[in-house]
C-alpha cells in the first residue's frame, strides 16, 4: 500500500520554489503535503498532490526535472512516543527510514509519509502491528 509523490530538483536560488508553486497553482493541482531538503547548490522538492501526473506533466513542460518515488503513509498516535513506537517496530525488524514528513490531516491523529528501503516489508510489519497505513485514495480523500 504505497502512493507515489514527485521529486523536483530545483536550483538553490531566490524565487525557485515560487516557480512551482506557481506552475503547480496554474495546473490546478493542490499540493497536500511537502517537504524540501536543500544543499547549497540545490534542493529536492518532494510532494503529496492531488493530480501528480498533471503536476508531473506541467512542471517538465517549464523545464523542470521530476521523478516519482514510492512512499507510504503511516498514522501516527498524535501523542508523547507515538512516533517512537512505530519507529521502533520498524526497527525491530531491521527497517531504514530513508526520509520521512508529516502529511497534515484534521481527521487523523498524525500521518506520516515514509520513504523506506524496504517498502513491503514496512507496511506489512506495521500492518501486523496493527499500524494504520493509508492507501493514495483514501489519503488524497481526506
Amino acid at each position: 500500500m504505497s502512493l507515489e509523490q514527485i521529486s523536483v530538483f530545483l536550483e538553490n536560488k531566490a524565487g525557485r520554489m515560487a516557480e512551482v508553486t506557481g506552475i503547480l497553482a496554474g495546473a490546478g493541482v493542490d499540493i497536500k503535503a511537502l517537504s524540501l531538503a536543500d544543499t547549497s547548490e540545490f534542493g529536492i522538492l518532494r510532494l503529496v498532490v492531488d493530480q501528480k501526473e498533471k503536476a508531473r506533466e506541467s512542471l517538465k513542460a517549464r523545464g523542470f526535472t521530476v521523478t516519482r518515488t514510492p512512499v507510504t503513509a503511516v498514522e501516527i498516535k498524535n501523542e508523547p512516543g507515538g512516533l517512537h513506537k512505530v519507529l521502533k517496530i520498524l526497527g525491530s525488524g531491521g527497517i531504514n527510514v530513508e526520509y520521512m514528513y508529516g502529511f497534515p490531516c484534521p481527521t487523523a491523529d498524525a500521518i506520516m509519509i515514509f520513504r523506506f528501503d524496504r517498502t513491503e516489508q514496512a507496511v506489512e510489519l506495521l500492518q501486523n502491528h496493527q499500524v494504520r497505513i493509508f492507501s493514495e485514495k483514501d489519503l488524497l480523500l481526506l
